[in-house]
């Protein structure tokens, strides 16, 4: 394992202390991303693509980690966006460029913008809005497409070439989730038989959407050790074609 992955709002925004705390003079040796766009609140996190405060945060997640992250993402920028398409525009625009100044001081090696749901992001951008240089969505076989085809509109809109899309949740949250029981992933495999039904749709996730990297949680060794050895699968393009055109299929049908 050589990168890891957090946020500021991870373990009651504890997560880069403990890392920092955990990793010791280990950390370094990693490549390291987090998050920043969440903060602590009355009631619990609270969003905000204010510029000052996602500043702020990438200066302190460098001051708690004890060293500067090699990539910082806006986390979830539509969570703090408006109906106004205008007003929308120019706070994504504010708080990509937060992120841009705070890259070039010095303060992280580059930013990016991670969202759980894209489909409200690729009408705002224009060339007022900086170019991140990585998107992180959600990828896998439980990704509707909606979210597919906005996160690959996102990339478009960006120009971002290949490599530049990381995927999270290969799973939808969980290996043990009912869904995994009833469908078997292995059919996305070339050689799917060699394969656990968790190593298949992990490896699955890398195509859907194309993406180069997938981020899941580190509970488990024994389950990374497994992911791992999942990479050596071939994926079957035509059945992940045929696998998009289904789902656009359905959501035309229920939007009928």
């Amino acid at each position: 394992m050589t990168a890891l992955d957090t946020s500021t709002n991870y373990l009651g925004f504890r997560s880069h202390e403990v890392l920092a705390r955990t990793a010791g003079d280990l950390l370094p040796k990693f490549h390291l991303s987090t998050k920043v766009g969440y903060f602590p609140g009355s009631s619990g996190a609270e969003h905000s693509l204010d510029p000052i405060r996602l500043h702020t945060a990438v200066e302190e997640a460098a001051r708690d980690l004890g060293r500067e992250p090699d990539l910082v993402f806006l986390h979830n920028p539509e969570h703090s966006l408006t109906p106004s398409t205008a007003r929308s525009r120019a706070a994504l625009a504010d708080a990509c460029a937060a992120l841009d100044s705070a890259t070039s001081r010095g303060l992280c090696g580059a930013w990016g913008v991670a969202t759980w749901d894209p489909t409200a992001l690729p009408p705002l951008v224009d060339a007022s809005v900086p170019t991140p240089s990585t998107l992180m969505a959600r990828a896998g076989l439980l990704v509707g497409a909606g979210t597919l085809d906005a996160a690959e509109a996102l990339m478009e809109a960006w120009n971002l070439g290949a490599g530049a899309m990381w995927g999270m949740s290969p799973f939808g949250g969980s290996t043990r989730a009912p869904v995994w029981a009833r469908v078997d992933p292995r059919v996305f495999l070339h050689d799917g038989r060699r394969y656990s039904r968790a190593q298949a749709a992990f490896r699955a996730a890398y195509q859907l959407p194309n993406v180069s990297a997938v981020a899941v949680g580190t509970d488990e060794p024994a389950h990374l050790g497994e992911l791992v050895g999942a990479l050596a699968g071939t994926p079957d393009e035509q059945t992940v074609i045929e696998y998009r055109t289904l789902l656009r299929d359905r959501l035309r049908t229920q939007s009928i």
